[in-house]
């Protein structure tokens, strides 16, 4: 099935876990609680948003290292959400051919990218097979490339991040809405306020 097709196709599936908020994706568990939203909220914010020490890496590139760990994971949500939130950034940057690459990252294709860059992608892409699938080879040719250590920590931490994250949202089969143009409102609020702000209000559809 095209990958179009599979997207509608969710789009039409009901829940299979009862008492579940009418919301769509990630934030129907984070309506569970008030404890469970602070936390899933707060845990991106750290990975994805919030300054991390030696880090060299774009906001805009850590939503692609999670729109990649999501796209091995096959998670639809997860995948256009952080897609569109990524596609934002890298537009407020001016990079050229932004739209291409968070296409690129969806279907596991690392062309267009640095070699740094692509070392990372390829990190989360093997931390989603397993953790121990990960090799002493993966991380020294990312250092090679000019990636630091806390690149390479983050990139282990959002494909591990994002793997909860994937599983809770096809666990619970929450709704993910039939086109990736759903999350661009939610991608602009994203891009400015980060994800715990409380004007964060736009529900993907």
């Amino acid at each position: 099935m095209a990958r179009d097709e599979e997207r509608q196709a969710r789009s039409k599936e009901d829940p299979i876990v009862g008492g579940l908020p009418d919301f769509p994706g990630i934030i129907a568990a984070m309506k569970l609680t008030p404890g469970i939203g602070v936390h899933l909220r707060g845990l991106a914010d750290e990975l994805l948003v919030r300054p991390y020490e030696g880090c060299t890496l774009s906001r805009a590139e850590r939503e692609l290292l999670a729109c990649a760990s999501s796209a091995a994971n096959d998670c639809f949500y997860c995948m256009d959400s952080h897609g569109a939130f990524a596609s934002e950034l890298l537009l407020r940057q001016k990079v050229p051919g932004a739209e291409l690459m968070v296409e690129n990252v969806k279907h596991r294709v690392h062309e267009g990218f640095s070699d740094k860059m692509e070392a990372l992608l390829h990190i989360v892409e093997v931390v989603q097979r397993g953790g121990r699938a990960l090799s002493h080879h993966d991380i020294e040719r990312a250092r090679e490339f000019g990636a630091t250590d806390a690149d390479a920590q983050l990139a282990v931490l959002i494909a591990s991040a994002l793997a909860m994250y994937n599983r809770i949202v096809d666990g619970l089969r929450a709704k993910t809405p039939g086109s990736a143009d759903a999350y661009r409102g939610r991608a602009l609020e994203i891009a400015e306020h980060g994800y715990v702000d409380p004007r964060l209000q736009s529900i993907p559809r």
